[in-house]
């Protein structure tokens, strides 16, 4: 649900503070945990070390960005890969097809070199 017009955005004024008066290219990552908070025109450019729960993700922020919320650059959740014992068949013949590949190029460029 999005929050009323009338309210207007949400930015937390820590942030504003921090960022007040500095050039993105002179501050570092600037740590938060305020995923709610929405990214505002004034911190485009600057690095943001947002919270994940466990760790700070680095995330610039950049013109898209605007609207939107910290935390959506952030994701909690890691991705694990899905498959097993058949995903790694897969993954292992798909190495080797690349790796013949390889060495069947590197080949056919060397033979007329030697000529």
């Amino acid at each position: 649900m999005t929050r009323s017009l009338k309210k207007g955005p949400y930015v937390d004024e820590k942030l504003l503070k921090k960022i007040s008066g500095k050039k993105p290219v002179e501050t570092g990552p600037i740590k938060t945990w305020a995923r709610r908070s929405q990214i505002s025109p004034e911190m485009v450019g600057f690095t943001f070390a947002v919270h994940n729960g466990k760790t700070h993700n680095n995330v610039l922020i950049t013109e898209e960005m605007v609207g939107h919320h910290l935390g959506e650059f952030s994701f909690t959740k890691k991705f694990v890969r899905h498959g097993g014992k058949m995903q790694k068949e897969i993954d292992q013949a798909k190495r080797e097809a690349e790796i013949s590949a390889a060495k069947s190029a590197k080949a056919a460029t060397e033979t007329p070199a030697k000529k």
